[in-house]
Formats: structure tokens, C-alpha cells, sequence
């Protein structure tokens, strides 16, 4: 079950905003006439500063907010995809070495989406990452078309995934008032 939280008016608005775009938008299909859903399940808001988070089983990291510094809370948003109305299994993997939060920057492997996060401390602490591969019918599920987005304000921010869209990637430069972008990418499937 969703730990709840209350969301300023604005941060409301956005996620409302996402959602409307997500349902008006058309089912994608490759040239084997796959259809590809992304849909949003799990949330949870955890202690920035200490708490290591990991989607729940067969989900994936699409969103993440956060407001205030190091000692404030980080809400993740996390995914299930699904192939043909049948749902991609997510198969995790381990946590990646550490580095340092505030000149950090990481990048999924190839065809990889990010599951969980795990930041200790402040702008000076440490940040590691979690990563999956994607399968469907025993073959791997393609990501394609990785960007970057825009720069946040670390403090101040909520991002969420595209249509048919997954995390991939994040880069933070400075403490709670420096800049931080994620890469999504977009989920595919050639028959």
C-alpha cells in the first residue's frame, strides 16, 4: 500500500497536469504491433539524508520530488510496464559504488532502468544507485531515446517520466540549492 503524503497546491497541479497528459496520449506500438503501457503504482516519501529506497517487485523508478534540504523528505514514484496487457518482469541488481552527492552523476547501463537510490548525509555524503534489466517473454525490453531534462533547483522540484517513459539517470551539482537532472528514456520492444 502507497504511504500517503500532502502535497502543496502546485505540486498537486503538475502531477495532475502529467496525468492528463499520460491518459490523452495514444498506445504506442512498434512494427510488430506491440502495445506498451506505463503505469504509475507505488509511492513512497522517505528521510533524504538516511534512507536507502527501492521500487517494490516488478516496478520501476519513474518521478521523484523533493523540498527543503538534506533533512527534508524525498517522495519516488515508481512503475509497472506492460507488454501486450502482460507485465514486464524487473530483475534488480546490486547497489552501485558510492560517490560523492554534490558533484554526482550517474547513468543507467545500456537498456537498464533505476529502481532505488540510497543517499546518506548532506551535499558532502554519499550517493548510490540500483538498477534493473527489463524482460518480457523471456527478451529483453529496449530503452531508447535517453535525454536529459532541464535543471531543477534540488530543493524545490518534482520530475516525472514522459509518456512510456523511464529513469535512467540522475546528476546533482552543489547542496540543496544547486542544480539536479534526471535522463528518462523511453520503453520499446522489436518482436
Amino acid at each position: 500500500m502507497a504511504k500517503m503524503r500532502t502535497y502543496p497546491k502546485a505540486v498537486l497541479a503538475a502531477l495532475a497536469a502529467a496525468a492528463a497528459v499520460t491518459a490523452a496520449s495514444p498506445a504506442s506500438a512498434s512494427a510488430s504491433a506491440v502495445t506498451i503501457s506505463v503505469r504509475q503504482g507505488y509511492s513512497e516519501t522517505v528521510r533524504e539524508w538516511a534512507d536507502a529506497f527501492t521500487c517494490p517487485t516488478n516496478q520501476v523508478l519513474t518521478g521523484r520530488s523533493h523540498y527543503g534540504d538534506e533533512n527534508k523528505a524525498t517522495t519516488y514514484y515508481c512503475s509497472w510496464i506492460f507488454i501486450n496487457g502482460e507485465q514486464v518482469q524487473v530483475h534488480m541488481g546490486d547497489w552501485t559504488y558510492a560517490q560523492k552527492e554534490n558533484h554526482s552523476s550517474y547513468v543507467a547501463p545500456l537498456d537498464q532502468a533505476l529502481v532505488g537510490r540510497w543517499h546518506q548525509g548532506d551535499e558532502n555524503g554519499s550517493t548510490r544507485y540500483r538498477t534493473a534489466a527489463l524482460y518480457w517473454q523471456g527478451r529483453q525490453v529496449r530503452l531508447t531515446g535517453a535525454y536529459w531534462t532541464g535543471e531543477y533547483k534540488e530543493s524545490s522540484h518534482i520530475t516525472q517520466a514522459g509518456y512510456n517513459q523511464v529513469m535512467t539517470g540522475r546528476s546533482h551539482d552543489g547542496d540543496e540549492n544547486g542544480k539536479t537532472r534526471y535522463q528518462y528514456a523511453t520503453v520499446t520492444f522489436e518482436g
